[in-house]
């Protein structure tokens, strides 16, 4: 489908956070979501986690810049044929990225079903 317009994709990013619960929104540390047309080295991908998962962090990593889920939004909307689909790919992608924060890899989440 042809991409929708960036603030109704921005919107619906925004929505797909308001689904993940508090507590674990509460938990999400030093992260920034960003909406991006495509991934310059991967066209297809749909979203990246850039920084270091909760798991991996220690004190020496104090003062960094922010961790970034970016969500690539003329590649989800290629996979997909309705807004309805959009929508439903962008919370798929958005809690991918944030398992990603907590240190999830990606053979657990596609055993969970968010691969």
């Amino acid at each position: 489908m042809r991409p929708l317009p960036l603030e109704e994709f921005e919107d619906l990013v925004a929505d797909a956070l308001d689904q993940v619960p508090a507590e674990l929104m509460a938990l999400v540390d030093n992260v920034v979501v960003l909406v991006e047309d495509r991934n310059p080295d991967e066209p297809d991908l749909l979203g990246l986690y850039e920084g270091y998962a909760l798991t991996e962090r220690s004190w020496d990593l104090s003062g960094q810049l922010p961790d970034r889920i970016m969500v690539y939004r003329e590649a989800i909307c290629d996979v997909c044929d309705s807004a309805a689909e959009v929508a439903h790919e962008v919370t798929v992608t958005v809690v991918h990225e944030i398992a990603h924060h907590f240190g999830i890899d990606e053979a657990t989440l596609h055993e969970l079903g968010w691969g």
